[in-house]
């Protein structure tokens, strides 16, 4: 009978570390070998079966902007024929390169879930922040000019509010648990208007122009896709009443960054916590960057230390299923 050949796994010296004895245990019974991914394109590796897109891989990576840690990992799945699985850090999928997959077959499994508490808790910051006036107060800490919020003007109460959710994952399920304790009325807008619970109102992501002046906080938590591809265009935020406020954790494209700009120079918008943009890094350029009425995170909002560990779980969990099926598999 003859031996099976050995799995290659393309992944990084960090992750392989961390796994230690983990990935041996989930490679148990199926010969497997592994390969470090290189910084160098022109020296990556190829032959690889299954490839492990760490965080740490990534690195200062965008979607917009790749590094050379990201570019080799990527030219070793190109030079990888019998490739069959890629499992990535991210929950999203929209990267370019996940159509490149797909057009060869490849299946991609992602990490839904593992920032969502991260996520929300910092859009829940950026939401707070904004409606105390903190852009404002840090602005007088670092002038070292004390003025009260009597004289500058003084936060609406957020108990009676009401926060439009786009998506209803399981960031924005955490985002609308916390909003619920804090006074604020939850509206769901997601793929369909099928309510998502018996208490909630639920639209479909077309029908938001029938709410827009209800909403005092839209909050997009949502998947880019064809449907919320620049969904937040002008008409909608022109349909917002003036005093709302947007917050955006889910993928810059979903929102015109273009008339988002025109509607908060205009004040036509109140103010925005944005952490993602349409083309990232952020332009040095971009009015967003000194807006008093907008914070700025560079795609800061899922990172935690804690997010490999929980990346790891469901990369073993995958890695056993398919190594008991190896070499079917290849």
């Amino acid at each position: 009978m003859t031996a099976a050949k050995p799995a290659r796994l393309l992944i990084s010296k960090v992750a392989r570390e961390r796994l230690g004895d983990a990935l041996d245990e989930a490679m148990q019974g199926c010969p497997f070998e592994v390969v470090t991914p290189t910084t160098d394109p022109d020296t990556a590796p190829g032959d690889i079966h299954v490839g492990y897109w760490s965080r740490d891989v990534t690195g200062l990576s965008t979607k917009h902007d790749i590094k050379l840690p990201l570019e080799a990992f990527y030219t070793s799945l190109r030079r990888s024929p019998d490739l069959r699985w890629v499992h990535v850090h991210s929950a999203g999928a929209d990267r370019p390169f996940f159509a490149e997959l797909a057009e060869r077959k490849v299946r991609a499994t992602t990490s839904p879930g593992v920032n969502a508490d991260v996520v929300a808790q910092t859009a829940l910051t950026g939401l707070l922040m904004l409606a105390r006036h903190f852009p404002l107060l840090l602005e007088q800490q670092r002038e070292r000019r004390w003025l009260s919020l009597v004289a500058t003007g003084l936060p609406t109460d957020l108990v009676g509010q009401t926060a439009l959710i786009a998506g209803w994952g399981p960031i924005g399920q955490r985002i609308a648990a916390v909003l619920r304790v804090l006074g604020v009325k939850v509206i769901v807008a997601r793929s369909s208007n099928t309510p998502v619970d018996d208490q909630t109102e639920t639209l479909a992501y077309e029908d938001i122009g029938q709410y827009a002046g209800r909403i005092d906080w839209l909050i997009l938590a949502c998947p880019l896709t064809e449907r919320t591809r620049r969904w937040i265009d002008g008409k909608v935020l022109g349909a917002l009443k003036p005093s709302a406020r947007l917050i955006n954790v889910a993928r810059g494209e979903v929102v015109d960054q273009a008339a988002l700009i025109e509607a908060l120079q205009q004040r036509r918008l109140a103010g925005a916590y944005l952490d993602v943009f349409e083309h990232e890094p952020l332009d040095s350029a971009s009015p967003l960057w000194s807006m008093e009425n907008v914070i700025v995170t560079p795609h800061a909002a899922g990172h935690s230390d804690g997010n490999e560990r929980r990346v790891d779980q469901i990369f073993l969990k995958h890695l056993r299923e398919w190594a008991a099926q190896w070499p079917a598999s290849a």
